[in-house]
């Protein structure tokens, strides 16, 4: 039975490491392009806490943009997994191919990682000094 099992185990321990990279390289993915974007409107924002922002705004802001980002890559990504789950209905033993358990925790899990990769640099945002910011433009 053991050998019977091998290649659908292995199968099954390569997409786990797949989809281990492609959460780090997500996050990864989502934290440059908010830095990138915080980055981009430094001015913007060094103009709004010169005029009494206070620094829970600006963090709300970009968390804000950060976070629909997500969502949208949240839909986009489960409307495409419920595609693909019949492609890999072959590899399930017990679970039914829509567990709705898994993509909840798997959605949250996601949304968790994204919140994270958000808050350094909303967080950056907020420690900048806009007289610094303001003086360098």
């Amino acid at each position: 039975m053991e050998d019977q099992l091998a290649p659908t185990e292995f199968a099954l321990l390569l997409v786990a490491i797949f989809a281990g990279v492609a959460l780090v390289l997500a996050s990864v993915g989502l934290y440059g392009v908010i830095a990138y974007t915080v980055r981009q409107r430094t001015a913007e924002l060094g103009v709004r806490m010169a005029f009494g922002a206070e620094p829970g705004a600006i963090l709300r802001l970009v968390l804000k943009h950060g976070l629909s980002l997500t969502a949208v890559g949240l839909i986009v990504g489960l409307a495409t997994s419920l595609l693909a789950t019949r492609a890999l209905s072959g590899l399930l033993f017990g679970v039914d191919t829509f567990d709705p358990r898994t993509f909840a925790a798997l959605t949250l899990l996601l949304a968790a990682v994204a919140f994270c990769a958000c808050w350094v640099p909303a967080r950056r945002a907020t420690r900048m000094d806009p007289a610094e910011v303001l003086r360098g433009d």
